[in-house]
């Protein structure tokens, strides 16, 4: 981690207390993270140190569930103390690659494949298409990656942060990890996503390694080459040996793609099993929780391969189901072929809510793969579609799809 940079320097701020933080964790109680179910993880750090500080006990929880786990650095960390001349910030980062050796050793980490992407320390604002090219490859494969928090307070952990989330894959879970947050913001400032954090505590070996690890990180727990203090000082410190971790889950900004959910259909598929025991039981619940015996006219969008539709011509007179994938709507045809009155259209949200009047809208499992913006139209629209007295249901899966 390095502090040449425009934030402040960690002499320069007030620290907060570690208390602070202990009392918020326990008081918020956020969700355990579960590293089971990631098998390809790359981990992106700024600086050689950052993912130790910030995610230690985590990776270590993710190498003993198996997970393949690669690093990306993307500098050396050489401007750690910004008085060195040239030779000595060589110097500085020839020390930096080794004392991340010695952390991943210290952690059981030895067969992590550590890739060093050479962009300059305290700059990766200024080259955030260099790091994102450089980063696409390292992450083309993973299923889940871990990154700075693009909340922390230094602008080269957000600018990773932000790098990641950009080029990571569809299918790829996101997990951030904060690092200076801890001594420099508090547990109440805004920009903190508590609804999103997730808590790994750390028993006492994974402890153990952790402090081991981040000992090994000499240059920056001593004095700087140049006689400078610490880059991590007794009041950072401290904030490391605690005996949790949090990872807050990276929100995606934009709405899944299309191509996604087409690539789910190949060769004729049922993506999303229609007759196991949780759909068929979701069905049940959805049909039961109508207040009405008859409707008019319902509104399916994301119908999928028409199970839901069919059941839902039951009872009513015209159902206009859509989904924007082709294969869908093939299949959601022939299922709802002997059913008089249902209509099934490609179309997506929210240019798939009907401009004739409904009074049933039904919302399965479609909302959450939307962006901000296309959840607003899509309200906007169904407001004006569904008659006064008319019924709206939503379903959502109570995880988090990638």
């Amino acid at each position: 981690m390095s502090e040449a940079s425009p934030a402040p320097s960690a002499a320069a701020r007030p620290v907060t207390p570690v208390h602070d933080w202990t009392t918020a964790l326990e008081e918020r109680g956020p969700s355990l993270f579960e590293p089971a179910g990631h098998h390809r993880v790359t981990v992106v750090a700024a600086h050689p140190d950052d993912e130790t500080l910030g995610a230690s006990g985590c990776l270590q929880a993710l190498h003993r569930a198996g997970a393949r786990i690669t690093l990306a650095v993307a500098t050396d960390g050489e401007a750690a103390y910004p008085a060195l001349d040239v030779d000595g910030r060589r110097a500085l980062a020839r020390a930096r690659r080794l004392e991340l050796a010695a952390a991943l050793r210290a952690q059981g980490l030895d067969d992590v494949d550590v890739h060093w992407l050479g962009l300059p320390d305290s700059g990766l604002e200024g080259c955030a298409a260099a790091l994102r090219t450089a980063l696409r490859p390292l992450l083309a494969d993973a299923d889940a990656y871990l990154a700075p928090w693009d909340g922390d307070p230094h602008p080269d952990h957000r600018a990773a942060g932000l790098a990641a989330a950009d080029v990571a894959p569809v299918t790829a879970h996101g997990w951030a990890y904060p690092i200076w947050m801890w001594a420099w913001l508090t547990p109440g400032d805004p920009t903190v996503p508590w609804d999103r954090a997730r808590l790994l505590r750390l028993d006492a070996a994974a402890l153990a390694a952790k402090r081991a690890a981040v000992a090994a990180f000499t240059s920056q727990v001593g004095p700087g080459p140049d006689g400078s203090p610490p880059v991590l000082d007794a009041a950072m410190l401290a904030h490391t040996a605690r005996p949790a971790e949090l990872l807050f889950r990276v929100a995606r900004t934009a709405s899944a793609p299309v191509a996604r959910f087409a690539e789910l259909y190949a060769d004729g598929a049922d993506p999303w099993r229609a007759g196991s025991w949780y759909e068929r039981r979701k069905r049940a619940v959805v049909l039961a929780s109508l207040p009405r015996e008859r409707y008019r006219r319902a509104f399916e969008p994301g119908c999928g391969t028409g199970e839901l539709t069919r059941e839902l011509a039951a009872r009513c007179d015209a159902v206009l189901a859509s989904d924007p994938v082709a294969d869908a709507v093939r299949q959601a045809r022939e299922r709802v072929a002997d059913s008089p009155g249902v209509r099934v259209e490609r179309s997506a949200l929210p240019e798939a809510v009907p401009e004739e009047p409904v009074d049933l809208a039904v919302f399965s499992e479609v909302l959450y793969y939307l962006d901000d913006a296309a959840v607003e139209a899509t309200l906007d629209r169904t407001l004006t579609a569904v008659e006064p007295g008319g019924d709206v249901v939503v379903v959502h899966w109570r995880g988090w799809p990638a």
